[in-house]
């Protein structure tokens, strides 16, 4: 058995294992809260955001989160239910469109696993017309945390999505503008292939042997029409994997593509690899997505913006490390008085450097997740 048949068999062995025996993941992201809010009789409204457990210290100045077993203590969290009442009713407020402000009422709050819930109600019948919710929940600690946002109750629950450039919501408002939903998920997925570190490992790799623009272009095809498929699938919950299994996969899929370089120099034919794994990472870009959630009666068009977003995304990215590798090539030759070429040991270097990478993302994700 050849060394790429052999490395294609470990592949397939770890990947089944992962299905086989999925670890557990937490079930609150790190710098997102989620809310939900119901507007009750008599102008009542009851809150409820949740947060991750480590993200409650960060601004609560807690320590409810236990490090070793990745959970909430529910002895320290009843210690430390002033300040974070105190931090949550002054960051997640609602108020009348003229600024007079709701009446808070008790708070309550509970452990949810690796994560907290508060829940608080608002007595908004001296305010008169429309309300809005305004929160500065993590944002004010981190320009780059996000809050997804239930109007409602129910499958019936409208959807927003806030960050640092949009911090309101007017509960009685009219849906947004097509094109705001368009453009804000577009700037998610632009977002997310800049900050999916995994992702971006997997595109160098796949290019470092690559010198002409028609091989890359076939890669990038590729990867774009696989994980389209995928991401379209998962987003609308028609086939629907596990993170536990998905997130593993990806940096097995790196691992993969970095060692392969090892092996073969075939740029040609690495489309193949490239949508075989590009329908693994369409389920992790799926995963980013469903964060987010779908606005209802726009889910079309945010699907497609948020899949525009990580192509131009993904293009940018390849559109650097391509001139910057061939930039290299040019420096080592005129340095060594050498023929233009890829220099092996350039390419060596780099592929180590990502598939060790990609075994500790493994070992994250598998082990220390459990």
């Amino acid at each position: 058995m050849s060394k790429r048949a052999s490395a294609a068999t470990l592949l397939l062995a770890t990947l089944a294992g992962l299905v086989l025996c999925p670890p557990r993941l937490g079930a609150h992201q790190i710098n997102l809260s989620n809310a939900r809010i119901e507007l009750k009789p008599d102008r009542v409204v009851s809150l409820e955001v949740a947060l991750k457990g480590s993200d409650v210290d960060r601004v609560a100045g807690t320590k409810v989160f236990d490090q070793q077993s990745g959970l909430v203590d529910p002895s320290r969290l009843a210690a430390s239910s002033a300040p974070i009442t105190a931090y949550v009713s002054t960051h997640a407020v609602i108020h009348g469109a003229d600024g007079t402000p709701c009446k808070a009422g008790a708070a309550d709050i509970a452990p949810d696993q690796d994560g907290v819930i508060v829940r608080l109600t608002w007595s908004c019948n001296e305010v008169d017309g429309d309300l809005i919710y305004r929160s500065s929940v993590l944002i004010d600690v981190d320009s780059t945390a996000k809050q997804v946002l239930l109007i409602g109750s129910g499958q019936d629950a409208a959807q927003a999505l806030l960050d640092a450039s949009q911090t309101e919501v007017r509960l009685t408002a009219p849906p947004p503008a097509l094109l705001d939903v368009m453009w804000r998920y577009f700037v998610a997925g632009v977002e997310h292939i800049f900050l999916g570190y995994d992702h971006v490992a997997f595109l160098v790799a796949i290019v470092l042997w690559a010198r002409r623009l028609w091989p890359v272009i076939k890669i990038v095809t590729a990867f774009t029409v696989a994980h389209s498929i995928t991401l379209s699938l998962a987003a609308l919950q028609i086939v629907v994997i596990s993170s536990a299994v998905v997130e593993p996969a990806i940096a097995a899929s790196i691992v993969y593509v970095a060692m392969e370089n090892f092996f073969s120099r075939n740029v040609d034919r690495r489309w193949r690899d490239t949508f075989a794994f590009g329908l693994i990472h369409g389920f992790g870009f799926a995963s980013a997505l469903q964060e987010f959630g779908l606005p209802r009666g726009a889910v079309v068009p945010a699907l497609g913006s948020f899949n525009l977003g990580v192509e131009v995304g993904q293009v940018a990215i390849v559109s650097l490390v391509i001139p910057l590798l061939i930039g290299l090539d040019w420096m080592i030759a005129v340095t060594r008085d050498a023929p233009l070429k890829r220099t092996a040991a350039l390419v060596y270097t780099l592929s180590g450097f990502i598939a060790i990478l990609g075994c500790y993302w493994i070992f994250e994700r598998t082990v220390i997740a459990t």
